[in-house]
């Protein structure tokens, strides 16, 4: 456990999939402080165009540094996708997104060199995923899944409904030359809720890797705290911030927290 002063971690994303991030770093590097801000109030992202994800990517790390920020994490795969460059340029602190990670992580465990990626549009559109895949030698089919994150909204993770939406997703993605596909990452932060549920989907053999653990090990390893177990007696300090309803996002935000949140402050971003 590395000495000196208590990291303050400033997590970002355009809503509540970010939390899950959060959820995984917290026993991995319990001594840190913890400022998250969601920008619940111009979600989705994926609808909007790449300049405008980097202005409210880059307004939302300037305001986490003006909080004591000492590392930002782009908890968003549009985000990441679309404005990471942008946001690393505009900011005065290191910048991690999600897709990075996530990349390397499937690239370490996968034996066929192929991977199915499910995500947003706009992160499919991006090809950011498959980029990163490519630079490690891996071919990749991108997969764009629009109808998980509101269901995952909606509080349906054990729905029918959604198992038989996942069902025709993963039997169009794991097909053709992506039979053979070894692994299935996660490229999108609501996904995670769903793991148990593509668990039973996915063909015999294939791996799961999720971006926001992969993530969480990455920040941990960078705060140098990654072999630090939790003990009982740390309690990280949280800070929540969101530009919409501060009600609404401790109620939906538990779920992906998995935990209570208490306190929400509300942020008007000006344009």
């Amino acid at each position: 456990m590395s000495t000196g002063p208590i990291p303050t971690v400033g997590v970002f994303d355009s809503g509540f999939g970010g939390l899950t991030v959060l959820k995984e770093l917290l026993p991995l590097a319990p001594n840190a402080r913890y400022l998250y801000f969601g920008d619940t109030a111009r979600l989705p992202y994926g609808s909007k165009s790449p300049e405008t994800v980097a202005r409210y990517a880059v307004q939302a790390a300037h305001f986490l540094e003006s909080h004591g920020a000492s590392l930002l994490v782009l908890a968003c795969n549009t985000a990441t996708a679309l404005a990471f460059e942008q946001t690393r340029a505009a900011a005065h602190i290191p910048v991690i997104g999600v897709i990075e990670p996530g990349a390397a992580a499937a690239a370490g465990i996968s034996k066929t060199r192929k991977a199915v990626v499910l995500a947003t549009e706009a992160t499919v559109a991006s090809h950011a995923y498959q980029r990163a895949l490519a630079a490690r030698q891996m071919q990749s089919l991108e997969k764009a899944c629009p109808l998980l994150v509101p269901l995952v909204e909606e509080g349906w993770i054990e729905h029918p409904v959604t198992e038989q939406v996942a069902r025709i997703y993963l039997n169009e993605a794991f097909s053709g030359e992506f039979e053979q596909a070894d692994v299935l990452l996660l490229g999108c932060t609501h996904y995670p809720l769903l793991r148990p549920l593509f668990q039973r989907l996915v063909p015999p053999g294939v791996a799961i890797v999720d971006s926001a653990e992969s993530t969480a090990r990455a920040v941990a390893q960078t705060l140098q705290t990654g072999n630090a177990p939790a003990s009982a007696s740390d309690k990280p300090e949280l800070h929540f911030f969101a530009t919409d309803s501060a009600e609404k996002f401790r109620r939906l935000g538990t779920s992906f927290l998995g935990r209570p949140i208490q306190q929400v402050v509300h942020v008007d971003l000006r344009e």
